[in-house]
C-alpha cells in the first residue's frame, strides 16, 4: 500500500514546541495532512513515554495506534543530541532513532538514562559518542534505524560546518555499515546530496522535525510497502524506487541555513560571495555561519546536476497554508486563510491530495483562482525565494509585485513572468 511517513517530530516536552502536541491532536492532524505513519518523537522523555504507553496499543508489526481510535499509525522515534570530543574537536551530532517495539525503547532509555538526564528535554543532550548511541540502539533491537538528523545544518549535524565530520566513517567508525539513511534537512534536497558519491548507498530521508501540529508533514517520505515496521525499514534499506517512491521536500532555499551569513548583522551571502570575504562578516568582522550550500560544495566530488542511477525521486513543495497566505497577501494563520485551508481539505481530502494529486480543474473548482494558481506554480517550481541563512528562514514569493499591482485576477496572468 501507499504509505506517507514522517518519522521526526517533537512532543510538547521538547523546548520551543507547541503545548497542543499530544497524541489526540497528532492523530487528527495526520489525517488532515494525509500522513499514514507518524514518528512519536521524544520517546526518551519519561512523561511523554508514559502517555505513549497509556494511549497506544499494538497495530501492525512494529506500529501502534491510539486505543481511542484513529487512522494514523505511530512508530517509536526520538532525537538525541550527542555532544562529545573526537578527533581533537568538539562534535555536536543529532541522531534520530526509529525502533520497532516498546521493549527496545525501554532498553535504549535505560542505557541513555545512565549517561544523562532524559527528563531535561524531549531531545536530550548527552555527552556520548554518536557511534555509542548506534551501538545502544542496535543492541536494543538489531532492526533499529539510526539516522543522522538534518545532516548538513551547521551547528548540530554529522556534516555540519561548525561541529561535524567530513564523512560518515569519521563519525560512526565500525558502525557505519549500520547507517542506512540520513535526513537531508530543510536546507538541502536530494539533488544536493547526489553530488557526493560516498552517499550513493545511503537512503535520503525527509521529515518535518515539526515543533507544532501545523508543520507535521512539511517534509515526508512516500513508500509502496507493506504497512509494518519491517516493510518500511526494508524499503529504506533497499533504496528500491519501486518501494521507496519519493520524498516530499522544502525548496532548500527556504531552509534556515541554506546560505552563509550572519543574522545579527543582516548579512547573507552565496558561497561565492562568502569566499571573497574569506568567510568573515564584512560588518562585524566575525566568522560567518557557513551554510548548507557551501558545505555540500566543499565535500562534493561531482558537479551540480549529477543524478546517480536508481536515485529516489523527490517533489519540492511549499506548505498549503503558506501558499494560501501568499495568494491572499496575508500572514499565515489569518481567519480567512484558515477558512480557505479548511475548504480545500474538506473538498479534496488531505493536504497532500491538494498539493500533489488534485487536477487543475479540481483545484479551480475548490478554491479561489489565486490560490489554485499558487498551488500549480509551486508544483512547477515557479517560485522566487530569498535564501535563508544563519537561523533565518528563506522568504518565498509565488506572485510577483507587478502582478499584484495590476489589480487583475492573478490566475489570468501568464505563469512565466
Amino acid at each position: 500500500m501507499k504509505i506517507v511517513a514522517d518519522f521526526h517530530i517533537h512532543s510538547r516536552f521538547s523546548r520551543a514546541t507547541s503545548r497542543a502536541l499530544n497524541l489526540t491532536n497528532l492523530d487528527a492532524w495526520a489525517a488532515r495532512k494525509g500522513i499514514t505513519v507518524m514518528g512519536t518523537g521524544d520517546f526518551t522523555h519519561p512523561l511523554w513515554l508514559r502517555e505513549l504507553q497509556e494511549e497506544l496499543e499494538p497495530a501492525e508489526q512494529g506500529l501502534y495506534k491510539r486505543k481511542a481510535g484513529g487512522a494514523a499509525r505511530f512508530v517509536f522515534s526520538s532525537e538525541i543530541s550527542c555532544i562529545y570530543s573526537k578527533g581533537g574537536k568538539v562534535r555536536k551530532v543529532h541522531l534520530i532513532l526509529v525502533v520497532p517495539s516498546l521493549r527496545a525503547v525501554e532498553k535504549i532509555n535505560a542505557a541513555l538514562g545512565a549517561r544523562g538526564n532524559l527528563a531535561s528535554d524531549g531531545r536530550p543532550i548527552i555527552g556520548i559518542d554518536a557511534k555509542e548511541v548506534a551501538k545502544i540502539a542496535l543492541d536494543a533491537d538489531p532492526s533499529s534505524l539510526v539516522i543522522p538528523a538534518h545532516a548538513w545544518t551547521p551547528w548540530f549535524a554529522v556534516f555540519g560546518s561548525k561541529s561535524g565530520f567530513n564523512a560518515l566513517e569519521e563519525c560512526f567508525d565500525e558502525y557505519t555499515r549500520y547507517i542506512y539513511a540520513i535526513e537531508t534537512g530543510l536546507s538541502s534536497d536530494p539533488a544536493m546530496n547526489w553530488r557526493l558519491s560516498s552517499l550513493d548507498g545511503i537512503a535520503l530521508l525527509s521529515n518535518s522535525d515539526s515543533h507544532s501540529l501545523e508543520k507535521i508533514g512539511r517534509e515526508a517520505n512516500v513508500f509502496e510497502a507493506e504497512l509494518s515496521y519491517a516493510g518500511i525499514a526494508e524499503s529504506i534499506k533497499s533504496k528500491d524506487p519501486a518501494r521507496f517512491l519519493y520524498t516530499v521536500e522544502f525548496f532548500p532555499e527556504e531552509g534556515k541555513y541554506h546560505h552563509d551569513g550572519h543574522r545579527l548583522c543582516g548579512v547573507s551571502m552565496s558561497p561565492e560571495e562568502s569566499k571573497k570575504h574569506n568567510g568573515v562578516c564584512p560588518k562585524c568582522k566575525r566568522p560567518l555561519t557557513i551554510g548548507v550550500l557551501n558545505r555540500v560544495a566543499e565535500l562534493a566530488d561531482r558537479p551540480e546536476g549529477y543524478k546517480p542511477d536508481n536515485a529516489i525521486p523527490y517533489k519540492s513543495l511549499i506548505p498549503l497554508q503558506e501558499i494560501i497566505a501568499d495568494a491572499l497577501r496575508a500572514g499565515v494563520g489569518t481567519k480567512k486563510g484558515k477558512a480557505e485551508y479548511e475548504t480545500l481539505i474538506n473538498t479534496l481530502g488531505t493536504e497532500f491530495a491538494v498539493l500533489l494529486d488534485a487536477t487543475e480543474a479540481e483545484l479551480r473548482n475548490a478554491t479561489t483562482p489565486e490560490i489554485a494558481e499558487g498551488i500549480l506554480r509551486v508544483r512547477q517550481g515557479k517560485v522566487r525565494i530569498v535564501p535563508g541563512y544563519d537561523g533565518e528562514y528563506g522568504k518565498i514569493e509565488i506572485f510577483a509585485p507587478e502582478e499584484r499591482a495590476t489589480g487583475h485576477p492573478l490566475s489570468a496572468l501568464a505563469v512565466d513572468n
